[in-house]
Protein backbone atom coordinates (compact mmCIF):
# COMPACT_ATOMS: atom_id res chain seq x y z
CA UNK A 1 0.00 0.00 0.00
CA UNK A 2 1.35 3.42 -0.94
CA UNK A 3 1.59 6.25 1.54
CA UNK A 4 -0.49 9.42 1.12
CA UNK A 5 -0.32 13.03 2.25
CA UNK A 6 -2.43 13.38 5.38
CA UNK A 7 -1.82 17.06 6.02
CA UNK A 8 0.18 20.09 4.96
CA UNK A 9 1.51 22.24 7.82
CA UNK A 10 2.02 25.99 7.81
CA UNK A 11 4.10 27.87 10.37
CA UNK A 12 2.28 31.05 11.37
CA UNK A 13 2.39 34.04 13.68
CA UNK A 14 -1.33 33.50 14.35
CA UNK A 15 -2.51 29.99 13.46
CA UNK A 16 -6.20 30.81 13.86
CA UNK A 17 -6.10 33.90 11.62
CA UNK A 18 -4.18 32.13 8.85
CA UNK A 19 -6.48 29.10 9.08
CA UNK A 20 -9.43 31.48 8.71
CA UNK A 21 -8.00 32.90 5.49
CA UNK A 22 -7.40 29.45 3.96
CA UNK A 23 -10.78 28.10 5.10
CA UNK A 24 -12.52 31.02 3.38
CA UNK A 25 -10.32 30.71 0.29
CA UNK A 26 -11.04 26.98 -0.07
CA UNK A 27 -14.71 26.98 0.93
CA UNK A 28 -14.23 25.12 4.19
CA UNK A 29 -14.33 25.85 7.93
CA UNK A 30 -11.79 26.19 10.70
CA UNK A 31 -12.13 23.33 13.19
CA UNK A 32 -14.00 24.44 16.33
CA UNK A 33 -11.13 23.35 18.63
CA UNK A 34 -8.63 25.61 16.86
CA UNK A 35 -6.69 28.31 18.73
CA UNK A 36 -4.11 30.99 17.88
CA UNK A 37 -1.44 28.35 18.68
CA UNK A 38 -2.79 25.50 16.54
CA UNK A 39 -5.57 25.31 14.03
CA UNK A 40 -6.69 23.09 11.21
CA UNK A 41 -8.92 23.16 8.16
CA UNK A 42 -10.33 20.02 6.61
CA UNK A 43 -10.77 20.06 2.84
CA UNK A 44 -14.21 20.71 1.43
CA UNK A 45 -15.59 17.55 -0.18
CA UNK A 46 -13.09 14.80 -0.91
CA UNK A 47 -10.25 16.93 -2.22
CA UNK A 48 -6.83 17.10 -0.65
CA UNK A 49 -5.11 16.85 2.70
CA UNK A 50 -5.99 18.63 5.93
CA UNK A 51 -4.25 22.00 6.40
CA UNK A 52 -2.56 22.42 9.79
CA UNK A 53 -1.38 25.75 11.14
CA UNK A 54 1.05 26.03 14.05
CA UNK A 55 2.17 29.15 15.83
CA UNK A 56 5.92 29.77 15.72
CA UNK A 57 7.90 32.68 17.17
CA UNK A 58 9.99 33.52 14.10
CA UNK A 59 8.67 35.34 11.01
CA UNK A 60 8.75 34.00 7.45
CA UNK A 61 12.17 34.88 6.00
CA UNK A 62 12.43 33.32 2.53
CA UNK A 63 10.49 32.27 -0.54
CA UNK A 64 8.39 29.11 -0.22
CA UNK A 65 9.90 25.90 -1.57
CA UNK A 66 6.37 24.52 -1.97
CA UNK A 67 3.19 26.36 -2.89
CA UNK A 68 -0.43 25.76 -3.88
CA UNK A 69 -1.79 26.29 -7.38
CA UNK A 70 -5.49 27.11 -7.13
CA UNK A 71 -7.87 26.67 -10.04
CA UNK A 72 -10.30 29.57 -10.44
CA UNK A 73 -13.96 28.51 -10.55
CA UNK A 74 -15.27 28.62 -14.12
CA UNK A 75 -11.78 29.72 -15.23
CA UNK A 76 -12.47 33.30 -14.11
CA UNK A 77 -9.03 34.19 -12.73
CA UNK A 78 -9.69 37.94 -12.29
CA UNK A 79 -12.84 37.27 -10.23
CA UNK A 80 -11.07 34.71 -8.05
CA UNK A 81 -8.09 37.03 -7.53
CA UNK A 82 -10.49 39.81 -6.48
CA UNK A 83 -12.23 37.46 -4.02
CA UNK A 84 -8.91 36.35 -2.51
CA UNK A 85 -7.74 39.98 -2.24
CA UNK A 86 -10.92 40.79 -0.31
CA UNK A 87 -9.99 37.96 2.10
CA UNK A 88 -6.55 39.50 2.71
CA UNK A 89 -4.28 38.10 -0.02
CA UNK A 90 -2.01 40.33 -2.08
CA UNK A 91 -1.01 40.13 -5.74
CA UNK A 92 2.69 39.63 -6.46
CA UNK A 93 2.58 39.45 -10.24
CA UNK A 94 0.10 38.79 -13.06
CA UNK A 95 1.86 36.75 -15.72
CA UNK A 96 1.20 36.89 -19.46
CA UNK A 97 0.06 33.24 -19.45
CA UNK A 98 -2.96 34.09 -17.24
CA UNK A 99 -1.45 32.85 -13.96
CA UNK A 100 -1.50 35.21 -10.97
CA UNK A 101 1.05 34.84 -8.17
CA UNK A 102 -0.31 35.90 -4.78
CA UNK A 103 0.60 35.90 -1.08
CA UNK A 104 -1.63 34.95 1.83
CA UNK A 105 -1.87 37.32 4.84
CA UNK A 106 1.40 35.92 6.29
CA UNK A 107 3.34 36.11 3.03
CA UNK A 108 3.10 32.51 1.81
CA UNK A 109 3.08 32.45 -2.00
CA UNK A 110 0.43 30.66 -4.04
CA UNK A 111 -0.84 30.84 -7.62
CA UNK A 112 -4.27 31.21 -9.18
CA UNK A 113 -4.76 29.76 -12.65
Amino acid sequence: MATFIKSVTFDAADALALAGFWAAALGSDVDEDSTRDKAFVEPAGWGGPTLWFQRVPEPKTAKNRLHFDLRAPDGDVPAEVARLRALGATVVVVRDDGLTVMRDPEGNEFCVE
